[in-house]
């Protein structure tokens, strides 16, 4: 990934189009900080389509019950 400040993304800005479009990811920045990236183009592969997921996915009802122990260990206490 390039990194390229304002002024030259400004000046050069076809040159870099070249670029992004051979697949290379270019970053532009303002000041030192990145800002913006200009990357490949790609078209939306498929129209998502609401409750398609609808029945498929189960929570157990005791998904957040922690075994003894484990929330003291994530804290640094002895269990």
């Amino acid at each position: 990934m390039r990194v390229i400040n304002a002024d030259e993304a400004q000046r050069d800005l076809s040159r870099f189009l070249k670029q992004v479009a051979q697949g290379e990811e270019v970053v532009i920045a303002s000041g030192g900080n990145p800002v913006a990236k200009l990357v490949p183009y790609q078209e939306a592969t498929a129209t998502r389509v609401p409750g398609y997921g609808k029945g498929k996915v189960r929570v157990a009802a005791d998904f957040d019950v922690l075994p003894p122990g484990l929330a003291a260990a994530f804290l640094g206490e002895a269990p």
